[in-house]
């Protein structure tokens, strides 16, 4: 199997940036086939891998046209009869957008019936994350919000890691903690931390002190490029490789996560 990452945080952590940052890494080597999944409500991950949005990019769960067709129901609705089991293997090549080999897949949320729900939309994203991590030789990095409540059981298991992307400060105990009990909740069991926009050697002493019980994938710090792109309306570090270092070593460490 290639590497399957999901990526969680709260809000203003970076998580995106992170993501991104690490699938245009992937995608350095071009034995790679890398496809970057956004599946936080807020979507910014086109931002992040420099994709243009002045055509939007319409999410899977809007593609009401298409989940009819495949699971023999109208999006919106609950109960009834429907597939639970549709074709999906066509989407992400036919509704991605690409830029230097990360191909982006925005999933969109389930608007009725919360997070959940039986339904038409939820149906299909769940195929469509199943299919993803168990039957795509891709690599995939998912950009997930909190809930990952893309991940099913029937995937989680095929995850390699869910990296929880954490700030110093005393919040980060408990955002870390609580999407820990989501990601076990849904049966992940490499769980890990990764330290975000640190700005001194007592920041990371605050982090390990703080969640002494996670293990920690890596610390990055504040970074002037990161702050200048995103006032700017761009992509960091146009020339990937110019990216810090550790960016790299988190990398190496994910693909050695890498299930046999």
């Amino acid at each position: 199997m290639s590497l399957k990452i999901a990526i969680g945080g709260k809000g203003g952590v970076g998580k995106t940036t992170v993501t991104s940052l690490i699938a245009r890494c992937l995608a350095l080597n071009e034995k790679n086939k890398v496809i970057a999944i956004d599946a936080d409500p807020v979507t910014n991950l086109a931002a992040g891998l420099g994709i243009d949005e002045t055509e939007p990019i319409t999410p899977v769960s809007q593609l009401t046209e298409l989940i009819e067709e495949r699971t023999g129901a109208k999006p919106g609705t609950m109960g009834g009869f429907f597939s639970l089991n549709p074709k999906v293997d066509d989407i992400p090549d036919r509704f991605s957008r690409s830029r230097d080999g990360v191909k982006l897949l925005v999933m969109g949320t389930v608007q009725s019936g919360g997070s959940g729900c039986i339904c038409p939309e939820s149906t299909v994203l769940k195929a469509l994350m199943n299919h993803l991590v168990l039957f795509r030789d891709d690599i995939v990095i998912m950009d997930m919000e909190a809930g990952v409540e893309h991940l099913g059981r029937a995937t989680s298991a095929s995850v390699d890691a869910l990296v929880i992307v954490v700030n110093p400060g005393a919040r980060s105990r408990a955002a870390a903690d609580k999407i820990r009990k989501l990601g076990r909740d849904i049966g992940i069991s490499n769980i890990l931390v990764l330290a975000n926009r640190l700005r001194s050697k007592e920041d990371e002493n605050l982090i390990r002190e703080t969640l002494p019980d996670f293990e920690i994938l890596g610390f990055l710090q504040e970074n002037d490029e990161i702050v200048t792109a995103d006032r700017e309306g761009r992509r960091p570090f146009e020339d990937i490789e110019t990216c810090p270092r550790e960016i790299f070593d988190i990398v190496d460490k994910l693909n050695s996560m890498k299930k046999a």
